[in-house]
């Protein structure tokens, strides 16, 4: 008997039917694909910056450091039988304008007692435009007073080295700390033991010049107001202030 052909299309039919369903073979897993990248942008550079010029002295009193001290005492500034010692002494820093006309900062070291005086000089100095070359302490010349002489520094506090004595060590305003010399190239004084100008004798007469003091000067009335003696000796010191010899304690009519 054969077979009716409808019963030979059922088993194909479900054949189909399983495969469909089935969805065929799983497929290939996808690849890791790589972290996203963060781009990160570089920092901007700094604006440029124009220096400021200081406008003001801004003088500032301070005691002496270690490392000074010992700068001062390994170069004979001070040494045993000198009339004041580091508590009697103070740092004064300030602005100054030098022969340039740049501002700068200097550094004298004075008797404590005529910082406030030193302090009102020198803001009235820069305030005037008066140039003073440089002002660093003597032991930054070795404790040589004609080497920072020569030098044109301005400098104050020096308990000179007995070879370098000019006045007696206990009466004398430098080795007491209230004496100041100042651009002592551009205004030099007349040292009797050689009967020399010194630091030499380029800017012995006394024509106007920058940084040049001069008998009626404004800086010279300057430092006379504070209570200070210009030239206090027999000979010319054009370079020269003090506050009295011998030197003794000692306060500015002004306070």
């Amino acid at each position: 008997m054969s077979t009716p052909r409808w019963s030979l299309l059922v088993p194909l039919a479900a054949l189909v039917l399983v495969t469909a369903c089935s969805g065929g073979p799983d497929p290939a897993p996808a690849s890791p694909q790589p972290p996203p990248t963060t781009t990160v942008a570089p920092a901007p550079a700094p604006a440029p910056t124009t220096p400021v010029t200081p406008t003001t002295a801004d003088p500032v009193v301070s005691e002496i450091p270690d490392e000074q001290w010992d700068r001062i005492v390994a170069t004979g500034a001070w040494r045993e039988g000198c009339p004041v010692g580091r508590d009697d002494l103070r740092v004064l820093t300030v602005h100054h304008v030098d022969l340039a006309g740049e501002v700068q900062r200097g550094t004298l070291v004075a008797h404590r007692d005529v910082m406030a005086s030193l302090s009102r000089i020198f803001t009235s100095l820069f305030d005037a435009g008066f140039p003073i070359e440089r002002m660093e302490p003597v032991e930054t010349y070795g404790g040589d007073t004609l080497a920072s002489l020569q030098a044109n520094n301005t400098s104050a506090y020096n308990c000179r080295r007995p070879d370098q004595i000019n006045a007696p060590v206990l009466e004398s305003p430098h080795a007491n700390g209230r004496a100041i010399d100042i651009n002592p190239d551009l205004n030099p004084w007349m040292d009797l033991r050689c009967r020399c100008w010194s630091p030499r004798d380029t800017h012995a007469e006394r024509t106007p010049g920058p940084g040049k003091i001069l008998p009626g000067g404004p800086e010279v009335a300057l430092f006379e107001d504070e209570g200070w003696i210009w030239q206090n000796i027999d000979v010319p010191d054009y370079m020269h202030f003090d506050t009295g010899y011998p030197s003794a304690p000692w306060t500015s009519p002004n306070g």
